[in-house]
């Protein structure tokens, strides 16, 4: 697809309407927007950048996936754990494990690999799931992934519903973005980590050894 094209740009300004009109959390309009705005040239950008991090290089050679994921089991875990917390995260939520195909070129598993961790990154950097907190995370994939086209669209989309329905809320939704943004830099790279093989493991190290920043309050 090429991102110069009118048909493009065209086809993205209208998916982004429809999604800054969806109500909050509308999975399917999401969807929708991330796939509009993930064009080839910049997934390639995208895979270029990851490529120089090892986990991520091998990640993308070898479609390193969550695999299957017993949340029951997972949640007679200690309450200490990552993998309690991300059981708990999800269960207390009526959520399931997120499982998509992985095949075709790196592109589609980038956007596949991100859509299957994305409770688990809430997870390890402590955004929870309100408005603010996935505003923090969309700017923290943004810092990771550098050129990503799909997370700033996701972000210009809320910014703009910001604007449109709560813009009182202007400063809490910036200072999100700034800490989300910074705490993206700081830390060291998720993306193709194993958390399959990290389960058991105390969250507040684990946070440590990502080098994640600790939580922020905005209203403090």
């Amino acid at each position: 697809m090429n991102k110069h094209s009118s048909h493009w740009e065209d086809c993205l300004l209208e998916t982004f309407g429809e999604t800054v009109k969806a109500p909050y959390g509308d999975f399917a309009a999401i969807g929708g927007l991330v796939a509009a705005a993930s064009d080839v040239e910049n997934l390639q950008q995208v895979v270029r950048w990851l490529s120089q991090y090892p986990q991520a290089q091998y990640a993308l050679q070898n479609r390193v996936t969550m695999g299957d994921i017993d949340l029951q089991a997972l949640h007679r875990l200690s309450p200490h754990t990552f993998g309690y917390a991300y059981a708990e995260h999800l269960l207390g939520n009526g959520l399931q494990p997120i499982k998509l195909p992985v095949s075709g070129d790196d592109g589609n598993y980038i956007i596949a690999h991100l859509t299957e961790t994305h409770d688990i990154w809430h997870i390890i950097t402590g955004f929870d799931t309100t408005m603010v907190g996935e505003i923090k995370l969309q700017a923290f994939v943004t810092a990771q992934l550098r050129f990503s086209r799909f997370s700033l669209t996701m972000l210009a989309k809320n910014i703009l519903k910001t604007a449109i329905d709560e813009v009182e809320l202007t400063e809490e939704r910036l200072d999100a973005i700034t800490w989300g943004w910074l705490a993206g830099k700081q830390a060291r790279p998720l993306f193709g980590m194993q958390w399959n093989t990290l389960w058991d493991m105390p969250l507040e190290p684990l946070r440590l050894e990502f080098n994640i920043l600790p939580s922020y309050d905005s209203t403090a």
